[in-house]
């Protein structure tokens, strides 16, 4: 999981950055083709793993918010190795002029065509990237399936997958199986998230989770990431959260 590939870090915690450098971005794919890896869609991935035939090991390089240097920076190094990967745009920020987020250019229109042209998956991010789980149910229902439609009718692309923005409450039951079902009436084929993990055949494909990478990941952490020696992230991630979720409600 990815956002923006800049040499302007924002000066986070490792744990909590989300900037990439281009030349770290070139490393970790000169490492995943060392390692054997095939770069893949979220929808490839999953479609794999569901049809649960025998194949190279596959990862999913997904690129959160949309932003500009996914084109002038990730499009390049991708094509160098032959892979592909899926960039969730904000349907908002979808526009035929520049547009920013966080004060970072997004893609045109014309860039995201682009991008497409060369095998890159475009996926949903909502339309104003909120925290849906704050919003009342007919807003989240109008982020979710409004953000598809307008970035299909701008685009002229099917979009079936979904990224849900910041922390999903995965800990709030009801919402998870309610939010499940509006993703599948949405026409979606499946979510990710931003809960800690690795995909396998158990996973949920409208709550998969992903694996954070940032200009702190090495080679020797970016392989323990690779191996699912990160995993185990998720254990305290899902404590916090519910312990949250008892404040918030006590």
């Amino acid at each position: 999981m990815y956002h923006s590939l800049s040499d302007c870090p924002l000066g986070l915690h490792p744990y909590y950055e989300t900037t990439t450098s281009p030349p770290m971005f070139r490393q970790q794919l000169a490492q995943l083709h060392e390692l054997g890896f095939r770069a893949v869609s979220v929808s490839e991935g999953m479609r794999l793993i569901e049809d649960g035939k025998d194949f190279e090991p596959c990862v999913a390089v997904s690129f959160d918010d949309g932003y500009r240097d996914v084109y002038t920076e990730a499009l390049p190094a991708l094509r160098e190795y032959g892979f592909t990967a899926t960039v969730y745009v904000i349907a908002g920020k979808c526009k035929p002029d520049r547009t920013q987020f966080k004060d970072r250019d997004c893609l045109t229109t014309d860039e995201i065509s682009e991008l497409h042209m060369n095998g890159i998956e475009i996926g949903s991010h909502t339309i104003s990237h909120p925290q849906l789980h704050d919003l009342a149910w007919n807003e989240v229902e109008r982020e979710v399936s409004e953000s598809k439609k307008l970035i299909e009718d701008a685009l002229g692309l099917s979009v079936v997958s979904f990224c849900y923005p910041f922390a999903f409450p995965e800990t709030d039951g009801k919402f998870v199986m309610r939010f499940r079902s509006l993703l599948r009436e949405s026409g979606y084929s499946n979510a990710v998230t931003t809960v800690i993990g690795t995909v396998d055949s158990r996973s949920d494909r409208f709550s998969l989770p992903r694996l954070p990478v940032n200009n702190f990941d090495d080679k020797r952490l970016f392989q323990a990431k690779l191996e699912g020696g990160y995993d185990w992230l998720h254990i305290p991630q899902y404590l916090i959260k519910s312990l949250k979720r008892f404040a918030h409600a006590n």
